[in-house]
């Protein structure tokens, strides 16, 4: 399976974080903050794959582009970024040495520790 890194996904994840779209939470909330499949459905019924796709730093190459399964890593609920969708994309990313994916997810960590860090 050949998954990488989405560019336009990552790019839209860091304009986030810099417009202050992001939620600072723990690191075990992600089971909790991640959209749901009934959300995620919804959004797919209201904005499109094109604006799904925003929201998950991999791409399956090997999926069709109008499936849900081709998108991998989220990150966010829609809205903002989450702290812990971040680590857990990071940790993932570094499970299955998908190097561009944690790279780019590791720069978002560090955009966002640079905000803890000033609050």
């Amino acid at each position: 399976m050949s998954v990488r890194l989405s560019r336009r996904s990552y790019e839209h994840a860091r304009k986030l974080i810099e417009n202050g779209a992001v939620v600072l939470d723990e690191r075990d909330d992600w089971s909790a903050h991640q959209p749901s499949t009934r959300q995620e459905n919804e959004f797919i019924s209201e904005h499109g794959f094109n604006e799904y796709q925003k929201w998950y730093l991999g791409i399956s190459e090997d999926d069709d582009e109008d499936d849900r399964k081709r998108y991998r890593f989220p990150y966010g609920d829609f809205k903002r970024v989450h702290l812990c969708g971040v680590l857990a994309a990071e940790s993932r990313a570094g499970q299955y040495k998908y190097f561009d994916i944690e790279w780019a997810v590791a720069h978002l960590h560090g955009m966002l520790d640079a905000l803890i860090s000033t609050k």
